[in-house]
C-alpha cells in the first residue's frame, strides 16, 4: 500500500478525481446521521461491495452520488477494485484483508473530514467545497 500522504498528492493531480465534491443531500445526510453513523455505512459497503475476491459488477459497483461514502469512493479511487490497484497499490483478484479494508475506510473518512473544510483557491483565497446553498445555510447572520 502506498502512503496516505502520497496517494491524496496525485488524487490532487486527477482533474477528475478533484471534480468531486458533497453535493448539497449529500452534506444534509451528513449533517443528520453524522460522521460516526456514515463510516458505518461505508463500512458495510466496503465489505459487500469491494472487499470480495471478485466483486460483483466490479468498476460498476459504487453509484456517483446519494451518500457521502459514494462520492468519497470515486473521491479517492477506493470506488473499485481496478483503482484499489492502480491507485493504492492493493492487488486485485484476492478478499481485501482486514488491514486493507480499514485503510480504505480511512481513505474515506480523511476525505470526508475535509470535504467540510474551506480550500484555497488558486489565488490563496479560501473556498468552500461545500454547495452553494449549504455554505449560504453556514454562513453567520448579516
Amino acid at each position: 500500500m502506498r502512503p496516505l500522504d502520497e496517494v491524496f498528492e496525485r488524487l490532487a493531480g486527477s482533474a477528475f478525481r478533484r471534480r468531486f465534491r458533497l453535493g448539497a443531500r449529500e452534506a444534509e445526510y451528513l449533517g443528520a446521521k453524522g460522521l460516526e453513523m456514515v463510516l458505518a455505512h461505508g463500512r458495510d459497503f466496503i465489505e459487500q461491495r469491494l472487499a470480495p475476491a471478485l466483486p460483483p459488477n466490479d468498476g460498476k459497483q459504487t453509484p456517483m452520488r446519494r451518500h457521502p461514502v459514494f462520492v468519497a469512493q470515486h473521491a479517492t479511487a477506493t470506488c473499485c477494485r481496478s483503482c484499489l490497484a492502480k491507485w493504492h497499490g492493493i492487488p486485485a483478484g484476492r478478499s481485501l484483508s482486514t488491514v486493507e479494508k480499514d485503510r480504505v475506510l480511512a481513505v474515506i473518512e480523511r476525505w470526508i473530514v475535509n470535504a467540510e473544510k474551506p480550500q484555497p483557491d488558486k489565488r490563496g483565497a479560501k473556498r468552500s467545497n461545500l454547495p452553494a446553498e449549504r455554505r449560504q445555510k453556514n454562513s453567520p447572520a448579516q
